[in-house]
């Protein structure tokens, strides 16, 4: 859109790149950070507790089939690069872990859609315990007395339910990875937990995640400086575009991680450990079971987008607040 003739006069330019206009700038930014933080409402994103409660009600119910080949098959040992939100350092690891030619991870896949989200929460109120004691003690499809039994809740095993979820990521990305040439699949994402990745693992019991965090200060200034616009977390009503929106978005995020027992498989880095040359990519490819050439994607810079040398005091002092509990679970200082 072409500017107004008054802001391509020079007396404009001048007044535009002057200390009183940088402050005018400063000072507009401030009012409208703070009144977003004031009406800021918090995402509503289901909680790990209940999911995994009602995946072993599920499981309780007994009848888990297994696919033949399943536990021992590497195709179905997916990698899920999750990441505390925006600007971590995701899309840097994703490279990194591809230089293995076996190894396609898909880049936030209808991200916006938030649809891992949404299973998570539908399976977290999944069946109701009345219902649940129906499909524990329903009559067995096989019997001759159906057409006198009640059938009214007739319900396939839960092994089913589960293999019927999972095959819609088998065919909308596992399958094209294979046509691709590719042994190995998964997929990179910044919106998802903890609760999203025990669904996954519900689904693919032999994944492994890779969870990549930074610091929410570096994270919100290399967004804030990007000019991306629009940034959503669930379209179309979910916009990232204040530092009270990320704040809590990576808060979420941060805060799930610590709920997981110890012997979830996730494997936890850190931006600054990356950038700093103090990770152990022999380990990591060692537990991933692949192969990684480090050097050739550490060696391209893609995607630097901050300007500034830090955020102002009114977004740290916003950040702090919103997202404080995440950063001391994860060690980060304010």
């Amino acid at each position: 859109m072409k500017e107004p003739k008054f802001k391509q006069s020079r007396l404009w330019v001048q007044a535009r790149d002057s200390k009183l206009g940088e402050w005018f700038r400063a000072s507009k930014n401030c009012a409208r950070e703070l009144r977003a933080w004031a009406q800021y409402r918090q995402v509503d994103v289901p909680s790990l507790e209940p999911l995994a409660a009602s995946i072993a009600d599920l499981q309780g119910i007994g009848g888990e089939t297994v696919e033949r080949g399943e536990a021992n098959d590497p195709r179905e040992a997916p990698i899920f690069l999750l990441s505390t939100g925006w600007r971590a350092g995701s899309t840097l690891l994703q490279r990194i872990l591809v230089t293995d030619p076996r190894l396609l991870l898909w880049g936030e896949p209808l991200g916006e859609m938030t649809m891992v989200t949404r299973l998570a929460e539908m399976m977290s109120h999944s069946i109701s315990p009345r219902n649940l004691r129906l499909w524990k003690n329903q009559e067995d499809p096989r019997s001759g007395a159906l057409a006198t039994s009640w059938v009214a809740n007739l319900y396939p095993p839960s092994g089913d339910f589960r293999l019927a979820l999972r095959s819609l990521f088998d065919q909308w990305l596992a399958e094209p990875a294979r046509r691709h040439g590719y042994a190995r699949w998964g997929f990179k994402e910044v919106r998802f937990g903890a609760t999203e990745a025990c669904l996954l693992h519900w689904l693919y019991p032999n994944a492994k995640f890779v969870l990549i965090s930074r610091h929410p200060y570096d994270c919100y200034r290399s967004l804030a400086d990007s000019n991306w616009q629009q940034v959503y977390y669930r379209y179309p009503d979910e916009c990232v575009d204040s530092a009270a929106a990320f704040s809590q978005c990576w808060n979420q995020i941060a805060l799930s991680w610590v709920r997981l027992p110890a012997e979830f498989p996730c494997y936890q880095i850190k931006y600054e450990d990356l950038i700093g040359g103090r990770v152990d990519f022999r380990q990591l490819e060692s537990w991933l079971n692949i192969e990684v050439r480090e050097n050739i994607a550490l060696k391209a810079s893609v995607g630097g987008t901050a300007r500034r040398a830090r955020i102002s005091w009114y977004e740290r002092m916003i950040i702090a607040r919103g997202a404080g509990p995440g950063m001391k679970a994860l060690g980060y200082s304010n």
